[in-house]
């Protein structure tokens, strides 16, 4: 996945803010801070949450227990 090549390259405060969401979002996947929702179309089983008003992270969800990151940008993540 581009996920972690994606974040290497993202500014550190990005950095930063999405390790904090990260860490709620392993509390609670749906925190309303997160803005969790599913996404449309072709990546119709895929969910994204915000890391602020212009990242958003992309996943999906394997199981109950298991997330898989599949990519962190701003809104053209969903064009990728």
């Amino acid at each position: 996945m581009r996920f972690e090549k994606s974040f290497f390259w993202l500014p550190k405060r990005i950095q930063q803010l999405a390790r904090k969401k990260d860490k709620i979002f392993r509390e609670n996947a749906f925190h309303p801070s997160l803005e969790t929702h599913k996404l449309g179309g072709e990546l119709k089983n895929d969910w994204a949450y915000s890391v602020n008003q212009e990242y958003r992270v992309h996943f999906y969800f394997v199981n109950d227990q298991t997330v898989v990151y599949v990519d962190i940008s701003t809104h053209e993540i969903y064009k990728k």
